[in-house]
């Protein structure tokens, strides 16, 4: 697995990047120099996010710190027995198997950009093997609690007739038509809707572009935010941000999940989810709807089909789960 696709699969584990705790003794050059080096080469060239950037230098400065542990001070001296024993010791600590597995995809990423870029002779990770995580359905809302969502936003928007409520009602309708990343939708710009298209262009991972249906309903709400509620708060710092907080600037990822929190506890039922909630049920509501699996995948800017197929495991169940309800023979 590389990064970008470890970085793809442990999205919701970088939301607490490493624990272990990192020796304040300085590394040597010969391992701390690469490891900069590589980090660097993936926020210039993979454009991965400052939070992805973070997450790995954390999992990589523990590896170092252990192989410098075990007398190992320069990159050509790592072997394989080295990397299990590093693996071997998150799992004596109890790490889950999602932190390991996103810390075994940054060593094997870390290892075989060293060997491409000729700062190895060899891959000492390449028969390393990754832990398998345990296959979790994700939470996700019922057709009828998205609804329910959108409709109770839209009474509090109107009860308090003010610009953050028309904002939040937009960014809720939004999240849920389009499924884009909590990132994707703080980066909009006002220029960044078609309307003639039906359209948002997002900038996704790695800053690769792509148009993503939006519903009516959603450009209905954007419109009347754009045209009742930005005025009211924008300022010049704002420039062309589509959705900024109360003080004008770009609204920031922290303001928009507890938005979407707030607004699902009004939900009965519904599970505590966050933005990235939104869009797992935007995916299976597609599908249950009868969208192929492929235009889902391109939707969602999802690099790999694989990782688009978990939504196909959460149709299934709830498939089984009305089959169960309601066959008489079941």
């Amino acid at each position: 697995m590389d990064v970008e696709a470890g970085a793809e699969v442990g999205a919701e584990a970088l939301s607490a990047p490493g624990d272990d705790p990192i020796a304040p003794d300085p590394l040597p050059a010969a391992l701390l120099d690469p490891l900069e080096d590589y980090l660097r080469e993936l926020r210039l060239r993979r454009g991965l996010s400052a939070h992805t950037l973070r997450a790995y230098r954390t999992d990589l400065l523990g590896l170092l710190d252990h192989l410098v542990g075990r007398g190992v001070v320069d990159l050509a001296d790592v072997d394989l027995r080295d990397l299990r024993a590093w693996l071997a010791a998150q799992q004596a600590a109890g790490r889950a198997r999602t932190t390991m597995q996103r810390r075994s995809a940054a060593v094997h990423g870390f290892f075989r950009w060293a060997e491409q870029s000729g700062r190895l002779v060899r891959d000492p990770s390449a028969a390393l093997r990754s832990p398998r995580p345990h296959r979790r359905l994700p939470a996700t809302l019922s057709q009828a609690e998205a609804d329910q969502l959108l409709r109770d936003a839209l009474a509090v928007a109107r009860e308090d007739d003010g610009p953050v409520g028309l904002r939040d009602v937009a960014m809720l309708e939004v999240l849920y038509a389009t499924g884009v990343r909590v990132a994707e939708l703080c980066g909009l710009g006002t220029g960044d809707v078609d309307r003639d298209r039906g359209v948002l262009r997002v900038f996704g991972k790695g800053a690769k572009e792509r148009s993503v249906p939006v519903g009516r309903p959603a450009l209905v709400a954007v419109d009347a935010w754009l045209g009742r509620g930005r005025p009211r708060l924008a300022v010049p710092a704002s420039g062309d941000a589509l959705f900024v907080g109360e003080r004008g600037g770009r609204i920031d990822p922290r303001v928009v999940r507890r938005i979407v929190h707030r607004a699902l506890r009004m939900v009965d039922g519904a599970p505590d989810l966050g933005p990235h909630g939104l869009r797992h049920a935007m995916a299976t509501h597609l599908l249950e709807g009868g969208a192929d699996l492929r235009s889902v995948q391109e939707i969602l800017g999802h690099a790999s089909l694989a990782t688009t197929q978990i939504y196909t495991h959460v149709t299934d169940e709830r498939l089984r789960s009305a089959y169960l309800q309601a066959h008489p023979r079941a």
